[in-house]
């Protein structure tokens, strides 16, 4: 995968000051637009003299979104991971979302960077700020903010149309599913992030909002932290019907299975140990849809099981 080399690379402020003559250069009368300025998730008002024409993407979640919102073309940089669509595999890295490389995002002489208010280092987002380079945070927490997002990409990018259109899709698919899953009987369902240590989500997560669309409540959705470090202890205690797990990629963990030690738990004395590839759920974009039909149907095969041991009287 292509990627800026640190050698050809010129001191920060000298190639940034490049940037901003090269700037200039381009903004003749034909490209001029009316101005952007638009409110990020942290609260930032960002603004644009025009629609950004070189974009670098600080998580795989913002890459992927930038191009379901038809500015795929825009994006000059991406963070390891963006890996779809396809297209977005053959981009020039900038490090990861908690490692960014700063001279390698100034080397891609960007008008636009969009962070990740909860992913990105402050120290890095504040130093690109400080070097005149507009960044705009993401963060979505719910499922009507992936829409959201879709349209305020576009915004920044000049692809409204393509970027409504994509939000419409996905509201409309999101109503269908609510609709399809209302008034189900709720499922006490734990999701683990991770197994060393043992993660999870509260409910200010977005899978949180997943969740609650399939009916279910999530067990530790009180605890402070967004995504918190808990024991097995917390787990036995709170004995959910369901665990959902994730892991790295689309093979189903090895210590999912793990929870068949215990065997007094709901979820293990029901075969309710489910997974879901995380690129499905995890990443904040219109394929988190994906993720939650798969969650639904798994909820819904619990409450089959439920229904079923309440039968064998059990």
């Amino acid at each position: 995968m292509p990627s800026v080399t640190r050698n050809a690379r010129r001191p920060l402020f000298a190639m940034f000051a490049t940037l901003l003559l090269g700037a200039a250069l381009l903004a003749t009368p034909t490209a001029a637009r009316a101005q952007i300025e638009l409110t990020d998730d942290a609260g930032q008002r960002v603004v644009l003299a025009q629609p950004a024409q070189r974009i670098v993407s600080l998580a795989p979640h913002v890459t992927e979104i930038l191009f379901a919102a038809g500015a795929g073309e825009r994006v000059v940089g991406v963070v390891a991971y963006s890996d779809f669509p396809p297209a977005a595999r053959a981009l020039p890295q900038v490090g990861g979302y908690t490692q960014i490389d700063l001279e390698a995002v100034v080397a891609l002489r960007p008008d636009l960077v969009i962070g990740w208010r909860s992913g990105n280092r402050d120290a890095h987002l504040a130093r690109l700020q400080a070097l005149g380079i507009p960044v705009f945070l993401n963060e979505p927490r719910s499922l009507d903010d992936v829409a959201r997002s879709l349209e305020q990409f576009g915004v920044l990018a000049g692809s409204e149309d393509t970027a409504r259109a994509a939000a419409t899709a996905f509201r409309a698919r999101h109503a269908a599913l609510a609709a399809r899953h209302a008034g189900q009987p709720a499922v006490s369902t734990f999701y683990q992030i991770w197994d060393r240590p043992l993660m999870t989500i509260n409910d200010a997560h977005l899978i949180a909002d997943v969740i609650r669309l399939c009916g279910g409540r999530n067990v530790f959705g009180g605890l402070s932290q967004l995504a918190p470090t808990i024991g097995v202890e917390a787990v036995l205690a709170a004995n959910p019907e369901a665990i959902v797990a994730s892991g790295m990629g689309d093979a189903r963990p090895e210590w999912l299975d793990q929870w068949a030690r215990w065997p007094q738990l709901e979820a293990t004395r029901r075969g309710n140990l489910f997974f879901i590839p995380p690129d499905l759920i995890q990443r904040h974009t219109p394929r988190i849809l994906d993720g939650a039909e798969r969650l639904c149907g798994q909820l819904e095969t619990a409450r089959a099981r439920r229904q079923q041991a309440a039968g064998d009287g059990r």
